[in-house]
């Protein structure tokens, strides 16, 4: 596969499985609690696992070493989100399921500024 259609690829999966994740972690607080809990761990553990998957394809292979770890980063925040789904079954009717997902977000929003960055000062 050529790597554009792969970087393609990879964003389309992220993005869907952030979506899931993101639909998921807010109906709870939306809607009411007759909701079915144990849909929504399943549906929310595939959305984290959809974005492990995307964040997998994507490997990056260019000069530089910081965009590449930078890159392994986005890796390690998808595995807090699969962690964050893991929390959701083995700590039921609790919430520590949310520090996982908000230590998740963190990292990846800091990774995906960085590589910009660092893209932009390559480009110069």
């Amino acid at each position: 596969m050529k790597q554009d259609k792969r970087t393609t690829l990879s964003n389309i999966l992220v993005m869907l499985g952030l979506l899931i994740m993101a639909v998921m972690a807010v109906t709870p607080l939306l809607v009411n609690h007759n909701i079915n809990m144990e849909v929504m761990r399943w549906i929310y553990t595939a959305g984290a696992l959809i974005v492990l998957v995307g964040r997998l394809i994507n490997i990056y292979r260019g000069p530089s070493l910081r965009i590449k770890h930078l890159h392994v980063i986005l890796i390690f925040s998808a595995l807090l989100f699969c962690a964050s789904a893991s929390m959701m079954f083995i700590f039921q009717g609790t919430n520590n399921w949310i520090a996982f997902l908000l230590a998740g977000l963190v990292v990846q929003m800091y990774a995906s500024w960085m590589i910009e960055r660092e893209e932009k000062k390559g480009a110069n």
